[in-house]
């Protein structure tokens, strides 16, 4: 959830079609069965605290390292991958984020390109 929502923040400006995938995931991916959507706004919240401080982004992936399990990293990057294509323009500040999720979370850059590929390819626009 965190890195959805830092995904979306990244280019400070949170897009609805943004907002309306990280909802869409919650409500539909197995992964989230037993997340409440109270949730999402306090998450929402800390994670913006967390991107002001000047820190922050270390903070926010030492947070990641201590509560994801290792098995959801290519969960959690695919799922931030959607939310960044999500309006159909990959941002600079969202690309350089992403590589970022990329290195902490240690995935092999031809696993990352075939998530990023597949995220592209749900996303695309006729």
């Amino acid at each position: 959830m965190a890195l959805m929502i830092a995904v979306s923040a990244s280019d400070e400006n949170i897009r609805t079609v943004e907002l309306v995938k990280i909802q869409s995931t919650v409500n539909h991916l197995p992964i989230f069965a037993d997340y409440h959507d109270d949730r999402i706004s306090s998450m929402a919240e800390t994670v913006f605290d967390l991107l002001e401080q000047e820190e922050g982004l270390d903070a926010l992936f030492g947070l990641l390292r201590d509560n994801l399990p290792e098995r959801l990293n290519e969960t959690a990057y695919a799922l931030a991958c959607d939310v960044a294509a999500a309006d159909g323009t990959l941002r600079e500040s969202e690309l350089r984020l992403l590589e970022e999720i990329r290195y902490e979370l240690n995935l092999d850059r031809l696993h990352a390109a075939a998530i990023e590929r597949g995220a592209r390819a749900r996303h695309m626009r006729a």
